[in-house]
């Protein structure tokens, strides 16, 4: 088990610290960049500083512990800390599956047989990936999520909570699919989707060719 410090003062955080305490990790610390939360507590594990600060801590591995899909991948290449990846004792994941660098699986959640997940992966509480999916880096899946074999997730992408994809259905990278959405055809990339079915209803921020977005400020429904 390890010492880990975590980037993230949020409620997102405060699954993150539980997830690793019941996996038998001790937080160290926090780090965020609203100083307003410098000095608090969160979970009893004290914030102390801004996340550049998060090397100061004498602990080598580190958690991002924030939902923005953008932002995570930002710090994950700023911040020199070894991305830990940690798995609830209560979720199931095949033996077969490997997870990248700073994935994080909570309470509930199930990876069946052949799926691959990237880096920086959130899979929420309860959320399953049933066999031969790949979820590409820094995605993030809410609670409840459901998706049928052989789905493909994209870099990034957003799925709302309680969504569901049917087999074989692509979701392009940096795409947001609204909570409650059925995905029965393939959706593209930096779309903004819902509904049953679920519909591309408009573009999402436009960027350069294989630049994440910055922070959005459009409803994560």
């Amino acid at each position: 088990m390890s010492e880990v410090v975590v980037i993230g003062a949020g409620g997102h955080g405060k699954v993150v610290i539980s997830t690793l305490q019941a996996a038998g990790h001790t937080v160290v610390a926090v780090y965020d960049d609203d100083a307003a939360r410098w000095g608090s507590e969160i979970l009893g594990r004290p914030v102390r500083g801004p996340v550049a600060t998060a090397g100061e801590a004498g602990v080598a591995c580190g958690v991002l512990a924030i939902g923005c899909n953008a932002t995570r991948k930002k710090i994950a290449g700023l911040v020199n800390l070894r991305w830990l990846t940690v798995v609830h004792p209560v979720a199931w994941v095949a033996p077969d599956v490997p997870l990248g660098e700073g994935t994080v699986v909570f309470a509930g959640a199930i990876i069946q047989p052949g799926s691959v997940v990237g880096r920086h992966v959130i899979i929420s509480t309860g959320a399953t990936i049933d066999h031969d999916c790949v979820i590409g880096d820094c995605a993030h899946l809410a609670p409840g999520v459901h998706l049928a074999g052989t789905v493909r997730v994209g870099e990034g992408a957003f799925l709302g909570i309680g969504c569901t994809a049917i087999p074989a259905r692509k979701i392009g990278a940096w795409t947001t699919v609204g909570a409650g959405a059925v995905v029965v055809r393939d959706l593209g990339e930096d779309v903004v989707a819902y509904g049953v079915p679920a519909r591309p209803r408009r573009p999402s921020d436009s960027r350069p060719a294989g630049v994440p977005p910055e922070p959005s400020t459009a409803p994560h429904f």
